[in-house]
């Protein structure tokens, strides 16, 4: 697929619409055209329960480690038992082909959630925020909680003394993980519902207990937050939907700084559908959002509170309202993805900060509100991301939300891995808990695990073993080793299917440091 006819000395590679000869210095390369990338509909067993309508968040993780991805929620305004059966936690648990099969437990809902083992026992354990606590024992009654879990993802144990304790009153929602002090536990983020409870960190004492490190009250949000490293300094930041900003930069003991420096005005509401992700393979995340107009824009950070917008290629208005940062055709370059009105775009990262649309698709009903939006997971294995999308479908007085996951379309010829996180250049510290994502193409859906190993000093190794006989889900959560500071690390993943092998190394250097 990709052809070198001629070595090339020093050559600048682009990514076009189409397969082009370029001629350096007496040399002659063939770029290779990307990936088409398709999307077919797999959403049998989605449409138990019915959903009702409002915003949720939702999460693809494999949480009964069977090396299938599964999909997560606490649901929409109908949960729990409001005009719908949802109710709790609802696993939809995944085939590895695109069928799902759902489990509920618990009398809360509406709002949002992240997955993660945050007391490291090695099981999937959920984070969650909500406007409806109305269960009338511990898993359920806060606004902010987390529960354990126990492997199978069906059953849940509160570990939440001290969340939500901090004057969130009326309802929380976004909810993300991320080791915020960098003492080997996830810690938590959340963001108001709507108006007035504000933005809230909580660390993880380690025995069921959070204090909040950071946090406000007031203003007015769109309810999503998500964590990031900005300024690769190996701390956790985040970005938030709120009116009184977007960006925070980590301490990396808890505490947060403002740092939209010359990003335009949030507005009253804060940014609609923010994420972080790396687009320019620098070590930095950078940052999508919707405007106030509808349109899609990404800022690159800069430094020293500075950002630069990289959005030439992206519609500046439309009837977007979430954005989502992925390597959606596994070129190595981080994309753009809008959901908006009965719709879903994905536009190609040029690798010079411009965009093209290679691929949109329309949705069923009257081009209602996107209401929940998550790409990343590559479920049925075939090497690139799918995505699962809460769509607002029908006409006022019955429209309800429609709960529909898409699956690249195309088939792998060959076995291959190819990892998405680290990728070049970040930091990490020594003893902080991280998330080694990937994926990976399977022909025929066999059965197939992933070793991963890590060197100190170039990509050739020695390579130390960081984990072996993995599911092949696509996510890894782990401890940074402690045993050296270096600034030449790579991550080696190996897929092992029957007696083939593949491996992928990351392309450039990350750092580990004290």
């Amino acid at each position: 697929m990709h052809y070198l006819i001629a070595a090339v000395t020093m050559l600048s590679l682009t990514s076009g619409p189409t397969d082009s000869l370029v001629w350096t210095d007496y040399h002659k390369v063939l770029i290779p055209k990307p990936h088409t990338l398709e999307y077919v509909e797999s959403s049998a067993g989605l449409d138990d329960p019915q959903w009702e309508g409002g915003r949720t968040e939702l999460e693809m993780v494999d949480v009964n480690d069977d090396g299938n991805i599964d999909i997560v929620s606490i649901g929409d305004h109908g949960s729990p038992y409001v005009n719908t059966n949802e109710h709790g936690i609802m696993v939809y648990f995944g085939d590895g082909a695109g069928s799902w099969d759902v489990f509920m437990n618990g009398h809360f809902g509406y709002g949002g959630i992240a997955l993660g083992d945050v007391n490291n026992d090695g099981f999937v354990d959920a984070g969650y925020a909500m406007h409806h606590d109305y269960s009338p024992n511990d898993f359920g009654d806060q606004l902010i909680e987390v529960a354990l879990g126990d492997g199978t993802g069906r059953n849940w144990t509160p570990w939440d003394d001290g969340l939500a304790t901090n004057g969130e009153s009326w309802g929380m929602f976004g909810t993300d993980f991320a080791d915020v002090d960098n003492d080997g536990d996830l810690d938590l983020v959340s963001n108001s519902f709507g108006a007035g409870s504000g933005v809230h960190v909580y660390l993880n004492q380690g025995d069921g207990t959070w204090i909040q490190s950071f946090g406000f009250l007031g203003g007015n949000s769109t309810m999503d937050i998500v964590f990031g490293d900005v300024n690769a300094d190996g701390n956790a930041d985040f970005a938030v939907a709120q009116e009184n900003g977007t960006v925070y930069i980590g301490d990396g003991s808890g505490g947060y700084t403002l740092a939209d420096g010359n990003l335009p005005s949030p507005g009253w509401l804060g940014r609609n559908g923010p994420d972080l992700g790396d687009v320019n393979n620098d070590g930095y995340q950078d940052l999508s959002f919707i405007n106030s107009d509808g349109g899609v824009e990404v800022w690159t950070w800069q430094g020293s509170n500075t950002w630069s917008s990289s959005s030439t290629g992206l519609p500046s208005a439309g009837d977007y309202v979430i954005s989502q940062l992925y390597d959606m055709n596994s070129d190595g370059s981080v994309d753009v993805i809008g959901a908006g009105s009965g719709f879903i775009t994905v536009w190609k990262n040029t690798g010079s900060g411009s965009w093209f649309e290679v691929t949109e698709i329309d949705l069923p009903g009257n081009g209602g509100y996107t209401e929940g939006f998550r790409v990343g997971a590559d479920v049925d294995d075939n090497g690139y991301a799918d995505m699962v999308i809460l769509n607002e479908e029908g006409n006022w007085p019955s429209e309800r939300n429609h709960l529909r996951f898409f699956k690249e379309a195309s088939s792998p010829a060959v076995l291959s891995i190819r990892l998405t996180s680290p990728i070049g250049y970040e930091t990490f510290k020594m003893g902080s808990v991280r998330f080694i994502e990937w994926v990976s193409g399977v022909p025929g859906g066999a059965e197939s695990t992933v070793d991963l190993d890590l060197s100190l000093s170039g990509p050739s190794g020695p390579w130390i073993p960081i984990a072996f006989d993995l599911p092949n889900n696509g996510r890894f959560q782990g401890t940074v080793p402690t045993a050296q500071a270096s600034s030449d690390c790579y991550l080696k993943a190996t897929v092992h299917s029957g007696v083939e092998s593949e491996e992928f190394v990351t392309a450039a250097p990350f750092q580990i440091i004290e």
